[in-house]
């Protein structure tokens, strides 16, 4: 209601940054009676204070009207000497909020001068139009902030959320300081250079540096989860040849380990720049890391970072939702397009010296059919280059239909609990751990078994329910009528002290568990303790990388040496289960997909490189490419150098 995002950039617009234009442009545009008190950048976004905010409303098309003059993203807001009391704002809150919104929590930040109001159902609070945030900014001067309520209960989102709040004084100055640094004049961009740190003629670690004479942008800022070797592990940052301080910012397109993973690290070292993405993607980056902080010490291993880390990253993310325009330094602004990936995941467009040249960073895509997201989008701006995953780019790597799928892997699971068998399926905890409940509460009955979800599973389902306008329309439509299906009593959350009784139980089930390639979480726990008996079954359902265990496993080894989680040595696991690959459920498109993808972008790129695959997948992908498409294509290698422009 109090903001307004410009999606397109008129060329009647205020150019450039400078703060007193802009103010002129406000002032000319906004009644006098409105009395503006204050114009300030919050990061990339503009700042209106009033002390008359009734007048603003008068017409309701003005703010439209200032972001189209300006360009910008504007938030209202009501100078601080209008604020009433927080007792007495709250008391009016709880009289304008209709009783039926599930109001959780009401909290107010006197350093953004935002009254949080926490519900399960915020429509309600919204009201028709926004009648009723208007209606509360006006009467209380507490500009409204909306947060939803998860529908089970998430440490993780409480956490964050307080985690914000106190920290709010921190990250007012943090935005306030990148604002002043984006005053700076925009000056000719004549050079634009990309350089691979990670993830190019491989999977994991994802790392591009994105350079022009002005910017120095990592999009992305992954690990290798597949291997404890330093060198294979972490990015190439030392090739940047620039100090950490001297990035001006990191883009994430999603939350998966490969991809941001390694951003605490920037952190730790000197990084104080902001991290832009999705609102979900900060919610199940942190949830991950910290994930992946105990296992590395759990492991005995001594971690890159600390939780400290993770925390000073969080006060450092600005999010963005698909199709805003953001400006991140004076020559480079991005949006973010929906990836169909994972919750939240995104394509970044980045649009460069002033038009100069646009670049489409893919990162991961789905660009089929899901249950739980539309396909990636193809249609963009402008895009003379695309960056394009390959990670089933081979000629062989087509994926059957999801529907076949889903009907094998129920079988599978029926076949095995005819046999009083238990059936372990290794998932990622976010992403493949859902699109699987959402197969067994529709194509079984809740009484055919028990279906545990172990390990962080929980939490990531509890964020995909604060965020269900990421999700398909008939997964959002039940979440937002509270009868979210990862709430279905088929499924059991596990805590540790469980998991023994389940092993040693008489009684068929079936387990979700973390990690999707078998190389730690709970998944490898279960896995040591069913792996003898012929009568379980161990379903893959997602993509297994060279060097993963899960790998191994298909490919016929029948012992494993496998690390005790009490003693610290190494047992020798006998694979006497059953052992089935389930495809149809990757988060990843198959080849099919990727050609239909690229033939589908508009505008046409002339230039496409693949990257987030094996050698030969990338490098067939690149020689396919070319022929169907008739553009310049290449499989570039890890530290190569690429002038765009």
């Amino acid at each position: 209601m109090q903001e307004n995002v410009l999606n397109n950039h008129k060329e009647n617009g205020v150019k450039g940054n400078n703060i007193k234009e802009l103010q002129e442009a406000v002032s000319s545009l906004l009644p006098h009676d409105c009395e503006l008190t204050k114009i300030e950048f919050e990061g990339p976004q503009l700042v209106l204070y009033l002390k008359n905010i009734r007048s603003f409303y008068n017409d309701d098309n003005l703010i439209t009207k200032i972001a189209a003059r300006i360009r910008k993203k504007i938030l209202l807001r009501c100078d601080s000497t209008q604020l009433i009391p927080e007792e007495q704002a709250l008391e009016l809150v709880k009289k304008l909020v209709p009783a039926d919104a599930g109001v959780k929590e009401v909290r107010f930040d006197p350093n953004f001068n935002e009254v949080w109001i926490e519900a399960l159902k915020p429509g309600l609070v919204i009201g028709k139009e926004g009648s009723v945030l208007k209606n509360i900014l006006i009467n209380t001067g507490w500009s409204p902030r909306v947060l939803r309520s998860p529908t089970s209960p998430s440490e993780i989102e409480k956490g964050i959320r307080n985690a914000l709040l106190s920290n709010s004084d921190y990250r007012k100055k943090f935005l306030v300081g990148l604002g002043k640094k984006m005053l700076e004049p925009s000056t000719g961009t004549d050079w634009i250079k990309i350089t691979a740190l990670g993830a190019f003629r491989e999977v994991g670690r994802s790392c591009i540096l994105l350079q022009t004479p002005k910017s120095n942008i990592l999009l992305d800022c992954g690990i290798n989860p597949d291997t404890f070797d330093p060198t294979r592990a972490y990015p190439y940052l030392n090739a940047m040849n620039l100090a950490l301080e001297q990035l001006d910012a990191v883009i994430l397109s999603h939350a998966h380990m490969d991809h941001c993973a390694f951003i605490p690290y920037l952190f730790a070292y000197g990084y104080n720049g902001p991290v832009y993405c999705t609102p979900p993607t900060r919610d199940l980056m942190v949830l991950l890391q910290q994930d992946g902080l105990n296992v590395m010490q759990s492991n005995g291993m001594t971690p890159p970072y600390g939780e400290k880390d993770i925390k000073k990253q969080l006060n450092h993310v600005i999010t963005r939702d698909y199709g805003e325009v953001t400006d991140v330094t004076p020559d480079v602004r991005f949006t973010f397009y929906n990836a169909g990936h994972i919750l939240g995941s995104a394509q970044v467009h980045l649009h460069i010296g002033e038009g100069l040249h646009n670049l489409v960073y893919s990162a991961d895509i789905k660009f089929g059919r899901t249950n739980l997201f539309d396909p990636a989008d193809t249609r963009f701006p402008r895009a003379e280059t695309l960056i394009l995953e390959s990670t089933y780019g081979g000629r062989d790597n087509l994926l059957p239909r999801m529907e076949d799928g889903e009907a094998r892997l129920v079988q599978v699971i029926r076949e095995t609990i005819a046999k009083r068998g238990k059936v372990l399926i290794p998932v990622f905890a976010v992403g493949r751990a859902q699109e699987i409940m959402l197969v067994l509460e529709s194509r079984m009955q809740p009484d055919e078994c028990v279906v545990y979800f172990d390990g962080m599973s929980k939490e990531a389902s509890a964020i995909h329910t604060v965020y269900p306008e990421y999700l398909k329309k008939n997964v959002q439509r039940r979440i937002l009528q509270n009868n979210s299906p990862f709430d279905s009593p088929m499924f059991k959350h596990v805590i540790s002290k469980e998991r023994k009784a389940i092993i040693e139980s008489d009684e068929p089930c079936v387990i979700l568990a973390p990690s999707g390639m078998l190389t730690g979480g709970t998944s490898l726990e279960f896995l040591r303790n069913l792996a003898h008996d012929e009568r379980n079954t161990l379903i893959f359902v997602g993509y297994q990388s060279a060097l993963s265990l899960g790998r191994k496993i298909q490919n016929g080894i029948k012992e494993l040496p496998v690390p005790s989680s009490a003693s610290g040595k190494t047992d020798v696991v006998k694979i006497n289960l059953r052992v089935e690959t389930v495809d149809g459920f990757s988060g990843h498109s198959d080849r099919s997909q990727l050609l239909a993808y690229a033939r589908s972008i508009r505008p046409k790129p002339s230039r496409i490189f693949t990257n987030h695959g094996d050698e030969a997948r990338t490098e067939d992908l690149a020689r396919t490419l070319n022929r169907m498409l008739h553009v310049e294509t290449r499989a570039p290698m890890d530290l190569d150098t690429i002038r765009l422009h």
